[in-house]
């Protein structure tokens, strides 16, 4: 059985929360960011958080910090390669990635990303629910590594046209609940009366 990675999406711009870093921001008795460890990270055979800036304002976390290769924030899907990356180094086969700012992230997201991969040619799957695709919770074989690469430096950054082109698997998950991003302060109220 397939014991892929884990990558924690974190290197956007939070402009809807006034720009830092959103993850760090308090949530119950942690931050953002403790939830989605918390969730994430029994499921994986290791964890890394993709950030760009000054990496050093994640020591506390104890994780390997990874920075986007493709300059310019360039989107999810620059995370995306910047977690294949670090999993090629490891060893590792696939990357399951997960965002920064989804604190009640479903706690079999993994298992069911890898049951869906095997309806799909490439091994590629992603989550969706009753309200749509969450392009940023996917499974990602790092046998498709550089042609990510090479999407990326011709300018692709939307998730869904790429994984449209390597025949994408759907996780279907019922509750929309278990991907609530925080992306603006109302959000955040909204999450605190959601724990």
């Amino acid at each position: 059985m397939i014991q892929p990675l884990g990558v924690i999406l974190a290197g956007g711009l939070a402009t809807r929360m006034g720009g830092g870093d959103k993850g760090r921001l308090r949530l119950g008795h942690g931050t953002i960011l403790s939830h989605v460890i918390d969730r994430f990270e029994p499921q994986v055979a290791g964890l890394a958080l993709n950030a760009n800036g000054d990496i050093s304002r994640f020591e506390d976390l104890n994780l390997p910090i990874i920075i986007d290769s493709i300059v310019g924030y360039a989107g999810p899907l620059a995370g995306v390669l910047a977690g294949m990356d670090w999993a090629a180094k490891q060893g590792a086969t696939h990357v399951v990635s997960a965002a920064a700012d989804t604190p009640f992230l479903p706690c079999d997201l993994v298992p069911r990303l890898l049951m869906a991969a095997e309806n799909s040619r490439t091994g590629l799957a992603m989550a969706a629910t009753p309200d749509g695709r969450q392009p940023t919770f996917g499974l990602w074989p790092l046998d498709l590594r550089d042609d990510l690469r090479d999407a990326l430096d011709g300018g692709l950054r939307k998730v869904v046209l790429w994984t449209q082109r390597h025949d994408c698997a759907m996780a279907e998950f019922d509750d929309s609940d278990a991907f609530f991003n925080v992306n603006t302060p109302d959000d955040l109220a909204q999450a605190e009366a959601m724990l």
